[in-house]
């Protein structure tokens, strides 16, 4: 038997990447899965991959941005196998492009994507597994939901919107068992590329030699999978409302943010709200890989 054996779990996003490699080190502890995506072909080679390990493997074809699909998702894992007990959203979409440059129509559809998608995901499958004992959602998230980068403004938004609802659902689901959690994953996938290509001319600009993947501190995507399959098991069933940093090597989790010292008076004139910012210079933490 394996670590998952008989849990049943639906992932997003999973014909390419990560959620690939989140769909196959699930299938190969055991779990039954429902995997989703835009691709029909590259799906089903996952699934076909997935199947070899003898897990039992349901698709469904769609984008999370159409709640239809959704439902679909979070329907196909009940009818399947009886209940859905993990629901991993992984599905996502960039459209970088500077604040004074993106577009309405590249704004809107990475927020429906990211955003709207995985609200919608997570909704159907809390509904669901309110029914059953509860259950987990995890949310795959990014640095730029923590600390920013150029140009990802709509994919920052989006993500760190995300965050917020994961702490709101939080207070609403631990009362039917249901959980959330969510990852940064550090990972080699096509959507770290451009960074690679950043190191690379960066260093060619210096003379130097670009640094690999592995001495920028990025694991491999399956690597990267082993936190998924950890905190799907029993042995994780304690850990709510969290956020990990993993990146194969690299573990650590995120403390939530916190007030700084506060400074109490009974009423504030403008000159002293402005005297009190003189000393607030608090950097933006950008963390080691």
């Amino acid at each position: 038997m394996g670590l998952l054996t008989g849990r049943r779990i639906a992932v997003t996003g999973a014909s390419r990447g990560l959620g690939r490699a989140f769909a196959l080190a699930l299938a190969a502890e055991g779990a039954d899965l429902v995997i989703n995506g835009t691709n029909a072909a590259l799906l089903a080679k996952v699934a076909a991959e997935a199947e070899k390990s003898g897990a039992r493997v349901a698709t469904v074809i769609g984008t999370i941005a159409d709640d239809d699909v959704a439902a679909r998702i979070v329907a196909t894992c009940v009818e399947n196998y009886g209940a859905i007990d993990i629901m991993i959203n992984n599905a996502g979409v960039v459209r970088d492009r500077t604040l004074m440059k993106m577009t309405t129509a590249e704004f809107d559809e990475v927020i429906a994507v990211n955003l709207r998608g995985t609200w919608s995901a997570s909704r159907h499958a809390a509904i669901a597994m309110s029914k059953t004992g509860g259950g987990m959602l995890l949310q795959i998230i990014s640095c730029a939901a923590i600390i920013g980068s150029v140009g990802s403004s709509n994919y920052a938004a989006s993500k760190a919107g995300v965050l917020g609802m994961l702490y709101a659902w939080d207070w609403e689901l631990e009362r039917y068992g249901i959980r959330t959690n969510a990852i940064w994953p550090v990972a080699q996938t096509d959507m770290t590329q451009v960074m690679f290509s950043r190191a690379a001319e960066a260093a060619e600009a210096e003379g130097k030699e670009a640094p690999t993947p592995e001495e920028m501190g990025f694991g491999t995507a399956e690597e990267v999978a082993k936190i998924v399959v950890a905190l799907c098991r029993d042995e994780a069933s304690h850990v709510r409302s969290q956020i990990f940093t993993f990146s194969g090597q690299k573990f650590a989790p995120w403390q939530h943010p916190y007030e700084l010292p506060a400074t109490r008076q009974a009423s504030w004139t403008v000159d002293e709200l402005s005297a009190a910012m003189t000393d607030v210079n608090v950097p933006v933490f950008v963390p080691e890989y």
